[in-house]
């Protein structure tokens, strides 16, 4: 199975997700993703093959929705426990949440901080890793606090994945 590189800009770092044009914040929650999940997608409105990440083994992939509105996924995010950390394989927003008109923001940092939470729970402080388009890279050292591990690999460590946890799940 393919790795892929990040491509996702993480728009903003907010407290859960926001509405993009009237700033009100709501409740979310990640959940699992399964089969019949996959069944409700509709497949214009992700750029990615998600079927194919819920048919490996070793991924584990997590939906993120408002609060008491399951029908509605607005990001999915693709892990692998690795062991020692937390591997983000894919990571993405909704077509509806995606570009200049997008409806929410904050659906990337909110899905990585729930990665960063995994790690912590699985006792590997925090740490998580993936891979980073090279345009991308200062983007994410800025944004996530993430360091280069080595060529275009970045790493979470667990000072930077206190914060976003603490962010998006005080």
């Amino acid at each position: 199975m393919a790795t892929h590189q990040l491509t996702i800009l993480i728009d903003k770092l907010t407290n859960s997700i926001e509405h993009a044009a009237s700033g009100k914040s709501y409740a979310t929650e990640v959940q699992p993703f399964s089969i019949s999940d996959y069944k409700l997608l509709g497949k214009s409105l992700w750029l990615f093959d998600w079927k194919s990440e819920l048919l490996s083994q070793e991924r584990s992939i997590y939906k993120l929705i408002v609060l008491n509105d399951e029908k509605s996924i607005h990001g999915l995010i693709s892990i692998q426990d690795k062991g020692d950390h937390v591997y983000v394989h894919l990571l993405e927003s909704s077509k509806a949440n995606r570009g200049k008109k997008k409806a929410y923001l904050g659906i990337p940092g909110n899905l990585m901080a729930y990665a960063c939470k995994l790690s912590f729970e699985k006792g590997y402080d925090g740490y998580v890793s993936f891979e980073s388009k090279s345009k991308l890279v200062a983007h994410y050292r800025k944004v996530l606090s993430a360091n280069v591990l080595f060529g275009n690999v970045m790493i979470i460590d667990t000072q930077a994945a206190k914060i976003l946890v603490d962010r998006y799940f005080s």
